[in-house]
């Protein structure tokens, strides 16, 4: 019994180290419409930094240094979710979101070339949610998913799919939150 409770506890410890809950801010969106396996969200007008790269960590840790004080401000910045990546065939571009309390006017400005600024205008996306690894092989599993779901209900997909996650990666696969997106025309 003592060493099934030991176990026990030592399950409890690593749970919660790993998977305790992030206060990251999160991107503030609105469900316009709810579908049985995905929805449409509207998603205001937002500042995001980019970069275009070959080698994801590498792109990765353009935009971590950024907030990490690799700026003209040398300022640390708080981390958001989702993280996104998107791919139209020629290049790889992955995305933070700046947290709400930054503006054109406040925003520091990257050190590194390769990192820019982009203020993303409001839109509509249709969005599956998943868990899992956020692989390439689940995400074009759910975005395949999502589209043929899309094309039944007679909403056009535009664009290549965005891959959206939300967790660091110790945490355990099933406890993940990883989305699919497309932006879509829609009216109410």
């Amino acid at each position: 019994m003592i060493r099934e409770l030991s176990n026990f506890n030592v399950f409890l410890f690593v749970f919660f180290m790993f998977n305790s809950a992030m206060a990251y801010e999160e991107l503030n969106y609105e469900v316009v419409y709810q579908a049985e396996s995905y929805e449409i969200r509207f998603y205001d007008e937002r500042l995001v930094i980019q970069t275009k790269y070959i080698n994801e960590n590498n792109g990765f840790m353009k935009l971590f240094d950024y907030i990490s004080g690799s700026n003209n401000k040398s300022i640390k910045i708080d981390m958001t979710s989702p993280v996104t990546q998107s791919n139209n065939g020629s290049e790889t571009v992955m995305q933070f979101y700046l947290p709400s309390q930054l503006d054109k006017s406040n925003i520091p400005i990257p050190k590194d070339d390769n990192v820019e600024i982009l203020n993303l205008e409001s839109g509509y996306f249709a969005v599956i949610r998943y868990s899992g690894r956020a692989s390439d092989k689940n995400f074009y599993r759910h975005s395949d998913i999502l589209k043929n779901e899309l094309i039944n209900d007679n909403i056009s997909p535009i664009g290549a799919p965005i891959k959206a996650t939300f967790n660091g990666p110790f945490t355990l696969p099933f406890l993940r939150r990883n989305e699919a997106m497309y932006i879509v025309n829609w009216e109410e």
